[in-house]
């Protein structure tokens, strides 16, 4: 006997909503890979800085002062104090600031109403009496906008000029309680007298904007909430009695601008670098001369011989015609022929002192000198020897002889014998026989290089 296995048909069917959900799974995934490839290559745009819309508020007028000649036919009996309401405000606007700046301009004209109630006086008949009114304006309100963090939050302040459109009042007396038979008066409606048709004033604020669109779009939008403040002074409506309004405004702009296409750099194009095999041959090597710069201390110390007041033969002395080509970046052309070593350069140095001095005093019209000579043998001796040295700089150099000041003592300020010195007297005696050079401008005296 032999078995059959039957095969439903349908069976072969029991796979296709599988696959049918497998299929749309990887149609969605390529739909979501598409979307977000053209999200990722939206367009880029940067903030506007010119912003247009709408501003809309509530106006929270308080009354002072007093009001009581409401007009030329009407002066109440008692006159009101203190009054307080909304009113609404709507204006257009214009904005231009850049990102990233801190100061902008901002400009409002519209629709400002400065309506409220005042509070029920009491008349002389004890009768309460009751006082709305109605103003309007047409107000122009240009600001300074200043962001001082750089961010969404703005400060802005400037005046507000405002043109009168409605001056209307409701004036009602109510019946006195003593006397509740009385008939009731009817309330009573004008326009109020004596106003003033242009009121200056200003105003100060601060806002916070709040972007609504993102960077993707051309067009973005923000909203700002605000707050002002317009203080009473300029905001008398009336040219008679003492009625003043301030004001504290609560609303929001809505505004709108066009951003500029941020364009993406272009990728650098691949630079293809061939290979190239080069030889460099290096050239021999040429000894040279090295040149140092030396830094010497500028001894203030001419040192004469015993007996003499004449400049001694070892210090170089030029004449008036090697003055010309002398220049103290340029001592070498006058050391002397042997040199080795770095103390016969600061000798070449000390030697030319005098000339040093010279050509310093030649650049520097202004600085004086005092030359102070000392000698054991007298103050007298000590000026000759000053006065050498004085005749060798205006004789060659032509220094004025105002600029030089001499004078003579028979020891040094710092001498070099001490008190109660024993030893190398001679020695000692001979270094205080010098002329010591003096100087208050730092030129004169400063080391040499």
């Amino acid at each position: 006997m032999k078995a059959k296995i039957n095969f439903k048909k349908g069976s072969r069917r029991a796979w296709s909503p599988y696959n049918l959900t497998i299929k749309s799974l990887i149609l969605s995934a390529f739909i979501l890979t598409g979307i977000q490839a053209t999200l990722q290559a939206q367009d880029q745009y940067t903030k506007p800085s010119w912003w247009f819309g709408i501003a809309g508020g509530s106006n929270f007028n308080f009354y002072r002062g007093t009001t009581q000649e409401l007009n030329s036919n009407l002066t109440v009996p008692a006159a009101f104090h203190h009054g307080d309401g909304a009113g609404l405000y709507v204006a257009p606007l214009v904005e231009f600031h850049r990102p990233d700046s801190r100061l902008g301009a901002m400009l409002q004209v519209g629709y400002d109403n400065r309506s409220a109630e005042y509070k029920t006086v009491r008349t002389p008949c004890n009768c309460p009496a009751d006082l709305t009114t109605n103003l309007s304006y047409i107000t122009i309100e240009p600001s300074l906008r200043f962001a001082p963090f750089k961010s969404n939050f703005y400060l802005f302040g400037g005046p507000r000029l405002a043109f009168n459109l409605e001056k209307t009042f409701s004036y009602k007396q109510q019946v006195s309680p003593d006397f509740v038979e009385q008939l009731p008066i009817a309330r009573e409606k004008g326009d109020l007298s004596s106003m003033n048709k242009t009121l200056i004033s200003m105003q100060i604020g601060a806002g916070y904007d709040i972007p609504l669109s993102s960077q993707n779009k051309r067009t973005q939008f923000v909203l700002s909430p605000f707050v002002s403040y317009q203080p009473y002074f300029g905001q008398s409506p009336r040219s008679i009695e003492t009625w003043t309004v301030t004001t504290f405004r609560v609303g929001a702009a809505l505004k709108l601008g066009r951003g500029h296409k941020i364009v993406a750099p272009q990728p650098a194009a691949a630079v293809l670098v061939p290979d190239v095999k080069f030889t460099v041959n290096s050239p021999e090597n040429v000894p040279g001369e090295r040149s140092v710069r030396e830094t010497f201390p500028l001894r203030n110390y001419v040192f004469f011989d015993l007996g003499s007041t004449s400049i001694p033969d070892r210090y170089v002395l030029l004449t008036k015609d090697q003055v010309k080509d002398f220049k103290e970046d340029q001592l070498d052309v006058f050391k002397p022929k042997r040199l080795s070593g770095r103390s016969n350069r600061q000798l070449t140095v000390y030697y030319n002192i005098l000339n040093i001095l010279g050509d310093r005093m030649e650049k520097n019209p202004e600085a004086t000198v005092r030359l102070a000579g000392a000698s054991m043998e007298g103050k007298a001796d000590g000026l000759a020897m000053a006065e050498s040295i004085k005749q060798y700089l205006v004789g060659v150099f032509g220094i004025e002889p105002a600029r030089i000041m001499t004078e003579g003592r028979i020891k040094p300020i710092i001498p070099s014998e001490q008190p109660g010195g024993k030893k190398e007297l001679t020695l000692l005696r001979e270094g205080d026989h010098r002329v010591s050079i003096w100087s208050e401008s730092p030129a004169i005296m400063m080391e040499f290089q």
